[in-house]
């Protein structure tokens, strides 16, 4: 075995241990940890990839070198270290991008614990990608539900404690649901391992036993992660959990978060259940369902909010609904869709919020959408970064977002019974992301007269002002221009990874 198979396990490791060492730093160290320890993860991460795609065959890690039942597995593809790479690379950003609000909104003395929390996040995120046993994925499912609730309420606001309450309340939820599932399926097949219990899925649908079991499994589990992924209507935490959190915690939940449980439905889907087996169920037409309508509801809550973070947190409702749509259309491309969707908006909704900060730094830390008027030129980065993140929101050509809404459209053609559906949802999505995006954009570039803006104490900001966020705004925007202008690749490593992942 080669010394860069070893790199997921020790990853994993290494962003665990950071979390206990974290705890015995000050802030300042801590926060000098964590960010090392999310490049060399990063570093790692890239370094599999590159082995990955050099050999072309997926390969299987033991821990303790002990198989399946005794032992645990870990399983590694292109698409696990493609997104491995991506987690870290949007998470290293958003750590840099929240770093002022941070010192300004956490007490001195816990700025340690939100790294104890991020280094979790981040072992939790990872563990998901590569675990190949089920149970070991539900445990960092918990991990994650944790450590996320803890970046929610380190403020120790009202607002920010009741927002992690209602996240805990749906979050467990989700998952007790996620564990009924997994249980059912242990009943039926007698295997936690994600091949083996393949095996016995098929051979169950081959023979035709415990269908409907094997149904409410499949149910159990899906509407499990729903929930945690704030699929809509099981949203209703998330607007309080962004829209009041930390910058930093709201870029990552939003970015990441979401992303890694969508990412462990599709390791059931197929690598558990087997995708055939998950569209002969009718389960994705249920998500279609629900999908569509998370496009169109997400959106019309965002348009009436007058806040510009719980607008862009409603927005995130409508973009987890495209997911569950590509999810629902039963199609390799509709998958495909997804997954090139569940990268364009992590990068994309992270720049959103970043570059909302700026622009409400230089409107006295006003939300309201009122005093953002003229925003864009007092803080012309941020006033770019925004544009550029609601452009690729609304689908504008050369950026990220509009890349998304092709795939799903080609992909709704291979489904003749969807395809009006599809279209019509898309229409009407696309124009709605309009309504509040391009609204915002003209509010933030429309002049205010001198007088307001000096009564108000609004300030100009400068780039070098804020050498961090400007920083993560350059490269959030340089990213999401990335996967708008050289998509090919991006989508030609998916659908390679997704072959070796089905």
């Amino acid at each position: 075995m080669a010394f860069v198979q070893n790199f997921p396990f020790i990853s994993i490791l290494l962003s665990l241990f950071a979390g206990p060492v974290s705890s015995a730093l000050s802030g300042k160290w801590a926060k000098r940890l964590n960010l090392f320890v999310i490049t060399v993860i990063g570093m790692m991460s890239g370094a599999v990839l590159i082995f990955v795609l050099g050999t072309g065959q997926e390969y299987v890690y033991r821990m303790g070198h002990f198989p399946a039942p005794w032992g645990n597995e870990i399983r590694v593809g292109i698409l696990e270290a493609a997104m491995a790479l991506f987690f870290c690379i949007i998470m290293f950003l958003c750590v840099i991008g929240g770093a002022l609000e941070r010192e300004l909104e956490i007490e001195e003395s816990k700025q340690n614990l939100y790294y104890i929390m991020v280094n979790l996040l981040l072992c939790s995120l990872l563990a998901l990608i590569y675990t190949n046993d089920l149970f070991t994925a539900y445990v960092f499912v918990e991990i994650n539900t944790i450590s996320a609730c803890g970046l929610i309420m380190i403020r120790q606001t009202g607002r920010t404690f009741e927002a992690a309450v209602r996240y805990m309340i749906m979050s467990l939820l989700g998952s007790g649901l996620l564990l009924l599932g997994i249980c059912f399926l242990y009943s039926l097949t007698g295997h936690l391992l994600m091949s083996n219990i393949r095996e016995q899925a098929a051979l169950l649908q081959a023979t035709g036993e415990y269908h409907i079991p094997l149904l409410v499994a499949i149910c159990l589990m899906s509407v499990g992660i729903a929930i945690k992924s704030a699929l809509y209507p099981f949203h209703t935490w998330l607007p309080d959990a962004y829209g009041y959190s930390t910058l930093s915690s709201a870029a990552i939940l939003s970015s990441l978060v979401s992303k890694g449980y969508i990412f462990l439905l599709a390791k059931i889907f197929y690598r558990v259940i087997g995708f055939d087996i998950i569209r002969e169920s009718k389960v994705i037409n249920v998500l279609f369902v629900f999908g569509v309508a998370g496009m169109i509801m997400g959106s019309l809550n965002a348009i009436k909010e007058n806040d510009i973070n719980r607008m862009i947190a409603y927005s995130s409702v409508a973009q987890i609904g495209y997911i569950y749509m590509g999810f629902g259309l039963g199609t390799t491309s509709g998958i495909i869709a997804s997954i090139y969707h569940i990268v364009s908006h992590a990068a994309t909704k992270s720049l959103l919020f970043v570059a909302a900060s700026g622009i409400t730094d230089a409107s006295s830390k006003s939300k309201n959408f009122f005093d953002l008027t003229g925003a864009g030129y007092r803080n012309k980065l941020a006033g770019v970064a925004f544009t550029v993140g609601s452009l690729s929101m609304v689908g504008f050509p050369m950026f990220s977002g509009f890349i998304s809404k092709l795939l799903f459209a080609q992909a709704a053609m291979e489904n003749r019974h969807k395809i009006m559906i599809t279209m019509i949802a898309l229409a009407i999505s696309v124009i709605l992301n309009a309504v509040y995006f391009m609204k915002t954009v003209i509010r933030i570039y429309t002049p205010e007269k001198k007088t307001v803006v000096i009564d108000k104490g609004f300030e100009e900001i400068s780039f070098w002002e804020q050498p961090a966020k400007s920083a993560a705004l350059v490269c959030f925007i340089a990213l999401n221009v990335f996967l708008g202008l050289f998509s090919e690749p991006v989508i030609g490593l998916i659908e390679r990874g997704l072959a070796m992942f089905a």
